[in-house]
């Protein structure tokens, strides 16, 4: 049977490091210092656990927490904070969504104890906000009414299991329907998606609205 399988998301290397040498006798751990990467890691991965840091550069934890406890994909992987910020904090993250809160250094002891107990315990279904502010990059593929096939790269600025709001590098026709790719390493298809609403038509990067159709990655 495999060793489950630990997301660490924390921008200090050293206390990545540290993390890895007490976990990976038990555990697999990877890592990233880059809190927007940690969705694309976490769909690729699919980690059993994630241990986050509140301060981070760009994307706070605290908002990073919240994404990943509420997407539907994501919002069973129970979320461990781990930070250096005042343990007051810890009731906010949790309703949050996170499962546990240690302050560093961390009780490496009780870290392992609550992980063992959390990873062999049924994890309920948590709330689902309907919508977020998140970059993340995708990948857009689809065809033209001539027949032509087409690839666009864009940018997210908010997403939800319902849709998302994108910046385009090149202009796409109302209601096209696209396949939609977060890139990454290995491209992680999130289903398709249909233009329902153009937001801007004159700039260099246009904006559109798009709505998944069916199921998709996000649920």
């Amino acid at each position: 049977m495999p060793a489950p399988r630990i997301l660490v998301i924390d921008d200090d290397i050293s206390m990545r490091s540290v993390i890895k040498d007490h976990l990976s006798t038990a555990y697999e751990v990877f890592d990233t210092g880059a809190p927007e990467t940690a969705l694309a890691l976490t769909l690729e991965h699919k980690p059993d656990a994630i241990l986050l840091d509140l301060s981070m550069p760009g994307l706070s934890g605290f908002e990073l927490c919240r994404v990943l406890s509420s997407l539907p994909v994501t919002r069973k992987i129970p979320i461990f904070i781990v930070s250096g910020e005042d343990e007051r904090n810890k009731a906010f993250c949790k309703n949050l969504g996170a499962a546990r809160y240690f302050s560093k250094p961390i009780d490496f002891t009780r870290l392992k104890t609550d992980l063992s107990f959390i990873l062999n315990s049924t994890q309920t279904d948590r709330r689902a906000d309907p919508r977020f502010q998140l970059r993340l990059m995708l990948k857009l593929k689809g065809t033209k009414e001539d027949g032509t096939s087409f690839e666009v790269r864009g940018e997210t600025e908010n997403i939800s299991r319902g849709g998302f709001l994108c910046t385009c590098t090149t202009r796409l026709e109302e209601n096209a329907t696209v396949e939609v790719l977060l890139r990454g390493e290995n491209d992680y298809n999130l289903g398709n998606a249909r233009v329902v609403r153009i937001v801007e038509t004159g700039s260099a990067n246009p904006r559109y609205g798009f709505q998944f159709i069916g199921k998709t990655g996000l649920m």
